[in-house]
């Protein structure tokens, strides 16, 4: 019969901890370089048009007691 055991180096558990999510950002860091600082700039309030919104997205938030009412 065959022996399916299978060795693997990370924690079995899918849904891991706390410490094995901060040694994974711990290891994953060195690979993310951060941006450099942006400035933006004030617009004046002549180049603002409006902003479009869908139709359901607008509906949506009327329905949500923090944005609508």
């Amino acid at each position: 019969m065959t022996n399916l055991k299978v060795h693997v180096p990370v924690p079995a558990d899918l849904d891991g901890d706390l410490a094995s999510l901060r040694g994974d950002g711990a290891r994953m860091a060195p690979h993310w370089a951060t941006p450099e600082k942006i400035t933006s700039l004030p617009v004046s309030p002549s180049l603002i048009h409006g902003v479009s919104v869908p139709a359901k997205s607008a509906r949506l938030l009327e329905a949500m007691p923090d944005y609508g009412n």
